[in-house]
């Protein structure tokens, strides 16, 4: 059943149904190789390697043959547009030259994909990413939910308060403490579907809305919150941009209750070189990030505030050596780190994101104008060289008004019709990433796409 949208009054929701089941069999005349894949794979759990792949609009996800820049192919030999990228791990574009060199000379000229010891590139990652995130102390993981595991476990220790407070409707990967949510009765509860919980995520952790300041004020009262953590916007129930005054409100609020603050730009990435923190003038204590600084390959670090490590590393009784809960094997690896030091000096450049950022605007106005054409009641936000549409307008203003404005049905008919035609959109959502690779020719293909969708739904003007 669709949500409360707002699109039910022009949209023909029978003729809706016929149309996705349509997508729906015509992506099966077309995909019998990867329909293959799938049947054959009945001992991976969900018959994928994650099960989360199992989100689609079709009934069974494409199987990927080649990728390079912002195009991929399937098994079955079809081409896309690829604007999911992903889900932002590939935001430099698949395989980038640099970063192929880069981790084939470390894997064969080199090699030690996994040693325990320390390159120089290391080095030079964590001084990039200072000049960026204005951070100067950095340590790695494999993926950015375990920085914010570990950073979360360290501002506990330095703090001794035991909660962490987070946005309704945030996206901080599988962290525990992030599943939870604004209730309708106003209490905060388990996020739904929430998967083995440990304990109750209330015991851990108090919510509060994005762009809601009294809000954040009265769960920051208690004095129990160790640290803020946050997505300067929320990006993964879509896209929600924060009002004016909103985040200064939050560095004035965690300031004045002794409450350390994380910026999670594992997504807001795409708003600048330096994410939301740079593009915004922001001072967090502690900067989360992963996926797209790989450049594809399996990467996530944390940054902290030099006082902050200065307190940790001055702590006798926190081993931050051997089993204190901080660390990875493979975390820092040499791989990894000769990835990111080539998607950073080389491919995800300040020039690199001045391009993305102007298609992501080109892409952003022309979905407007078709919206706008076809007399719909929803909207478009942008964040950097990242473009949602939404079944709403305005726009959504907190996590729980964005939930509210789902319309899944409706989602899977645009995903389903677009991937038909050579387009890939993110799954979770109407989300569209630039890479340096996309081009306003993907983006008119696009256009031409969606707005042909939007002519078989028999809008009513």
């Amino acid at each position: 059943m669709p949500t409360d949208s707002g699109a039910d009054d022009v949209i023909d929701r029978d003729r809706l149904r016929a149309l996705t089941d349509r997508e729906r069999a015509t992506f099966a005349e077309r995909n019998p190789r990867s329909a293959a894949e799938y049947a054959r794979a009945g001992n991976l759990f969900g018959r994928t390697p994650m099960t989360w792949m199992n989100k689609n609009a079709a009934g069974y996800p494409v199987y990927l043959d080649t990728a390079r820049g912002a195009r991929l192919t399937d098994v079955d030999g079809h081409e896309y547009i690829d604007f999911c990228l992903g889900d932002t791990a590939a935001m430099a574009g698949h395989s980038p030259a640099p970063v192929v060199a880069a981790v084939t000379r470390r894997l064969g000229e080199l090699g030690g994909a996994s040693t325990m010891l320390p390159t120089a590139d290391a080095a030079a990652v964590g001084a990039e990413l200072s000049r960026r995130f204005g951070v100067p102390q950095w340590s790695f993981a494999l993926t950015a939910t375990d920085a914010n595991r570990w950073a979360i476990r360290l501002l506990r220790a330095v703090t001794g308060r035991p909660r962490i407070l987070v946005n309704s409707y945030c996206y901080h990967g599988s962290v525990d403490e992030s599943l939870i949510v604004a209730g309708a009765d106003g209490h905060p509860r388990s996020r739904e579907g929430n998967v083995g919980a440990p304990c109750d995520v209330t015991l851990t952790s108090r919510v509060a809305e994005f762009n809601d300041l009294e809000g954040l004020a009265r769960e920051l009262a208690h004095g129990d919150v160790a640290a803020v953590l946050m997505e300067p916007a929320l990006t993964n129930i879509g896209i929600v941009l924060p009002e004016p005054g909103y985040l200064a409100g939050v560095r004035a609020l965690t300031l004045a209750h002794g409450t350390y603050l994380i910026n999670d730009e594992t997504h807001t990435f795409s708003a600048g070189p330096g994410g939301a923190t740079a593009a915004w003038d922001l001072a967090p204590d502690v900067v989360t990030i992963g996926k797209a600084i790989g450049g594809g390959i399996p990467i996530g670090a944390y940054g902290l505030s030099d006082d902050l490590a200065a307190a940790l590393l001055g702590r006798a009784d926190l081993d931050l050596i051997d089993m204190g809960g901080v660390g990875g094997t493979l975390a820092g690896n040499p791989v990894s780190m000769a990835a990111a030091r080539a998607t950073l000096e080389e491919v995800l450049t300040d020039a690199a994101f001045a391009t993305m950022i102007e298609v992501a605007t080109a892409f952003a106005d022309g979905v407007r104008k078709i919206i706008d054409a076809h007399g719909l009641p929803w909207s478009v936000s942008r964040l950097g060289a990242r473009v949602e549409y939404r079944f709403a307008s305005p726009a959504p203003r907190t996590g729980t008004e964005s939930a509210a404005r789902a319309d899944a049905a409706l989602e899977d008919f645009l995903h389903a019709y677009l991937l038909n035609r050579g387009v890939l959109l993110t799954p979770f959502h109407n989300m569209a990433l630039m890479c340096p690779d996309t081009t306003l020719d993907d983006v008119a293909r696009h256009h031409e796409v969606f707005a042909a969708a939007l002519g078989e739904l028999r809008v009513a003007a």
